[in-house]
């Protein structure tokens, strides 16, 4: 059995019907795009506990609602990193409560929050990273929203 090293959680996240995305910007490179997110720390309790800090610390932002939508790995040192991808409604955002440390380090580029519409179109047209989640988010947009837009079923 192959250990898992590294776990992520990251948002296809939406605010109404547009996608929002962090442009990054770093010398000597073309400008990309990442989905909001980052790694599982020792103390979250769940991946999705683990994205919702995320939010908050890229965004200043509270998650509506979050679905497990699709899993990526990828062969890393010592083992193999999941990236647990998360369909997701932003309640709220404030750009002022960012919290994330990569905020405070000039040296690693500029976090600039985008929107952009949700389309197979317009995520092709972008340099969306990875390019395993861009293909799966073109590929699958009519199942993506319908996943959150399915009500949750009480018990």
């Amino acid at each position: 059995m192959t250990n898992i090293v590294r776990r992520n959680a990251r948002a296809i996240l939406f605010d109404g019907d547009e996608l929002v995305l962090i442009k990054r910007t770093k010398p000597g490179r073309e400008p990309y795009w990442v989905s909001v997110g980052g790694g599982v720390e020792g103390d979250d309790a769940t991946v999705e506990a683990a994205l919702r800090r995320e939010v908050f610390e890229e965004l200043g932002g509270k998650l509506e609602r979050a679905e497990l939508v699709h899993l990526i790995t990828d062969d890393v040192a010592g083992g193999i990193g999941v990236q647990h991808i998360f369909a997701a409604r932003l309640e709220s955002m404030n750009l002022a409560a960012r919290t994330g440390t990569e905020f405070a380090k000039p040296e690693r580029g500029g976090y600039e929050v985008v929107r952009v519409p949700f389309t197979a179109q317009a995520v092709r047209e972008l340099n969306l990273m990875p390019p395993e989640l861009a293909e799966f988010i073109a590929a699958n947009t009519d199942a993506i929203v319908s996943v959150l837009d399915t009500p949750i079923r009480e018990t």
